[in-house]
């Protein structure tokens, strides 16, 4: 069965959506992927990857268009699915020569996004077997050094982010116990050069992979932790975390923790506070106070660094 996938635009949201997509791969003989640039890095390492098709229809202008055209270029299916709602996404459906097509459709119940898209695979294909494990195809090997990654980003905007002096104070809180990492993209580049500056300042040195890694290398330093921790905003890396099962300690702000925490993590702790402008679900704070994250203190992350390694014995 050759079977079409648009995938989530978001890197968070596409690792969230492997474990629906894991469900289909036992189905497939050969699965073309389609998407952002992320989306289709983070994929291409599946086994039955026929190949991926990077979603540049608007930089192109005409883009509905454009859509036809890759419609035609990409040939029968036996199966297509999208798991966007849009209308370009259903326009595209609706272009392709598949057998069954199925399109996601957004929802306003409170249920974890990685369980929207399991129930969306499960309704639409009527399976009875269903797999609820996240699945990234990059091999991680565990390192027994003792790490602390920071990723202080968060692409989907301002709102998201712990600041930077408050990465720094964690990181300098437990430098004779850990060696220290950033990740982010080029994009953070000037955040995690902002804390990479203030350690340097304090005699520590770690080592600043922001804008230096692809895909497929972040998944292989996020997944190699093992004695140590990942700290991190609601971010795409954080998913990655959650799905290589490594230790962790989430920063919640402005989304909604429920729907978008790390899956079925056992080793991960959420810090958040409970504000009553929570969650608002905004790129930028609406009040101009940003006190979600600005008022969650080093302080509280740090004990709670300290409550998981007790738990987990390092």
């Amino acid at each position: 069965m050759r079977v079409f996938i648009e995938l989530p635009t978001w890197l968070g949201d596409a690792v969230m959506a492997s474990a629906a997509v894991e469900n289909l791969s036992g189905k497939a003989d050969s699965i073309v992927f389609f998407g952002s640039y992320a989306a289709c890095d983070l994929y291409k390492a599946n086994p039955k990857c026929e190949k991926v098709v990077v979603d540049d229809s608007k930089k192109q202008g005409f883009r509905y268009l454009n859509l036809i055209k890759m419609a035609r270029l990409l040939g029968k299916f036996d199966l297509a699915i999208s798991f966007r709602s849009s209308l370009a996404s259903k326009f595209l459906l609706f272009c392709l020569k598949s057998k069954q097509k199925f399109c996601f459709k957004k929802s306003s119940e409170s249920l974890h996004q990685v369980q929207k898209y399991i129930n969306f695979i499960q309704q639409s294909l009527h399976l009875k077997e269903i797999s609820n494990e996240l699945k990234i195809y990059y091999e991680a090997k565990k390192s027994e050094q003792k790490l602390l990654i920071l990723n202080p980003g968060a692409s989907y905007g301002s709102a998201k982010r712990w600041y930077p002096q408050y990465f720094a104070q964690v990181a300098l809180h437990f430098k004779d116990e850990f060696s220290v990492k950033i990740t982010g993209s080029k994009a953070e580049l000037e955040i995690c050069d902002e804390i990479e500056h203030m350690l340097a300042q304090n005699g520590v040195e770690c080592e600043n992979l922001a804008g230096k890694t692809d895909i497929k290398k972040l998944c292989e330093v996020i997944g190699s932790i093992k004695n140590g921790i990942f700290l991190t905003n609601d971010s795409g890396p954080m998913h990655i975390a959650a799905a290589y099962k490594v230790p962790l300690v989430a920063l919640f702000g402005p989304t909604k923790f429920k729907e978008t925490s790390p899956w079925q993590d056992q080793d991960a702790k959420i810090v958040r506070l409970n504000l009553e402008c929570m969650p608002c679900m905004k790129r930028v704070c609406p009040i101009k106070t940003h006190a979600c994250m600005k008022e969650l203190t080093p302080k509280m992350v740090i004990n709670e660094i300290d409550f998981l390694r007790a738990n987990l014995g390092f």
